[in-house]
């Protein structure tokens, strides 16, 4: 059995001299993807209202204003959620990237091509943060449109005058 030696126990210095001999580093990328098939077809997990058993928005019924606000809202928070963490990844996959030498050796040429690839989880990172201020707006626009109707409804129902005590429910 051979054990392999270290610099520091061949008695050469410490340092690192990937440098100077171009080593590279090769990340290891792993994407998971996995089906569940009814006779023989593959089809999408299902499960609750939502389309899927981690449905993160609640179910599209919209049959009074708070449903349309609660929707947008939680559309909206998911979104924002999302768009911080695509953004992260961006910029830690443009940092690992930028790592890898250029093949030919171009000063800059691996931050470009790191950049390169990074924009386009960029891009959905901004396109996430773009839901998340289109949900907000369309509970904007809810409001104005359906403005008349809000307020009938609004006008009719009397809040009570004072909070009261439920001697009930103890």
């Amino acid at each position: 059995m051979s054990t392999p030696t270290t610099a520091a126990s061949s008695g050469k210095s410490g340092k690192n001299d990937s440098a100077k001999f171009g080593a590279s580093f090769a990340p290891s990328f792993t994407v998971n993807v996995s089906k569940s098939t009814t006779n023989g077809a593959a089809v999408p997990a299902q499960g609750g209202r939502g389309g899927h058993s981690e449905a993160s928005l609640p179910a599209p019924d919209f049959t009074s204003p708070a449903d349309v606000r609660n929707y947008c809202n939680a559309l909206r928070a998911l979104m924002v959620g999302i768009s911080f963490e695509v953004s992260m990844g961006a910029e830690i996959l443009k940092g690992v990237l930028g790592t890898v030498p250029d093949p030919e050796g171009r000063i800059g040429g691996s931050k470009a091509r790191a950049w390169r690839v990074s924009r386009k989880l960029t891009k959905a990172a901004d396109s996430a943060a773009a839901a998340a201020k289109n949900a907000a707006a369309c509970y904007a626009a809810f409001q104005q449109q359906y403005e008349e109707e809000i307020n009938r409804v609004k006008h009719r129902a009397r809040r009570p005058q004072a909070p009261r005590m439920d001697w009930a429910r103890q």
